[in-house]
């Protein structure tokens, strides 16, 4: 088996270092995978795709 304390000396270094931030900035994959959009989001598409539907077959 392997000595791992040294690893994890250094990853606690790592992280005390002042000068990496504490949090990274969060992309557009966050912003999607939250709720209340994804269900606007669902809403709007099944608006669209009814729209377009009706165009199609009813019109």
């Amino acid at each position: 088996m392997q000595d791992t304390t040294q690893l994890d000396t250094q990853l606690d270094t790592r992280q005390s270092d002042p000068a990496l931030p504490e949090h990274e900035p969060r992309g557009c994959l966050f912003a999607l995978s939250q709720p209340p959009l994804m269900i606007f989001l669902a809403v709007i598409g099944c608006l669209l795709l009814m729209a377009a539907l009706h165009d199609l077959l009813l019109l």
